[in-house]
């Protein structure tokens, strides 16, 4: 009768162990820029910090919109350029020299629900020239809204002149919660005449890198 109680204990215990190892190695997911995937646009606008900062509004947009397009597999990011002169946009108003008059936080990203959810997120890719001035900022970044997106874990990384960049994210066990990776350029609208002293940034994809998953099965027969 011991001998049975100490089994079912000891069962207990290892069942319980499985189960705690299966909920904490998280599958692994290495992901870089593809010209394939389903970008889309999100553009956040506020007043110029001279103005007060305020945020005005936040919508979808389209990519080239945003001055986000795709030559091939390579990507460029420009500053946002609005052609409408109304002085909300531009001092005094639009056109050659105008003075941008919002801050434009232009986000494109690819955006998935439930197949990111508990994994090592790696988002990489390789800068080919980031000449911006210091005007705009270029970041990469990763980010795991809540299922409202009323709160984000986020990581984030401004890109380099040149080279590659690498940030990691652990997102949260909730299959109802919205990943997001992908790439911001936030500064002041510029009329589109004026745009090439402002810089650019071309983006290139990394080599292809396959996804690994650890589960607790594959774990268990290496230890076998």
């Amino acid at each position: 009768m011991k001998t049975a109680v100490l089994r079912n204990i000891v069962l207990g215990v290892l069942v319980g162990t499985a189960m705690s190892a299966t909920a904490a190695f998280a599958a692994n997911a290495t992901i870089t820029l593809n010209a394939a995937d389903p970008y889309i646009g999100y553009m956040n606008v506020s007043d110029l910090p001279s103005a007060g900062g305020a945020f005005e509004f936040g919508s979808s947009w389209g990519t080239a919109d945003l001055s986000a397009v795709f030559t091939g597999a390579n990507l460029t990011l420009t500053p946002n350029s609005i052609g409408d002169p109304n002085p909300y946009w531009y001092t005094p108003s639009g056109g050659p020299g105008a003075t941008g008059n919002k801050i434009m936080e232009a986000n494109m990203y690819v955006e998935t629900t439930g197949p990111l959810a508990n994994t090592n997120v790696t988002f990489t890719a390789y800068v080919l020239s980031n000449t911006l001035t210091s005007a705009h900022v270029a970041k990469a970044f990763i980010r795991d809204f809540a299922p409202d997106y009323s709160s984000v874990v986020e990581q984030s990384v401004v890109l380099p002149t040149s080279g590659n960049f690498s940030i990691a994210l652990t997102t949260i066990n909730d299959p109802a919660r919205h990943v997001q990776y992908g790439f911001q350029v936030k500064g002041p609208d510029v009329w589109a005449t004026d745009l090439a002293p402002f810089g650019s940034v071309v983006i290139a994809p990394m080599s292809a890198t396959p996804t690994v998953k650890s589960t607790w099965g594959k774990l268990k027969a290496e230890y076998r």
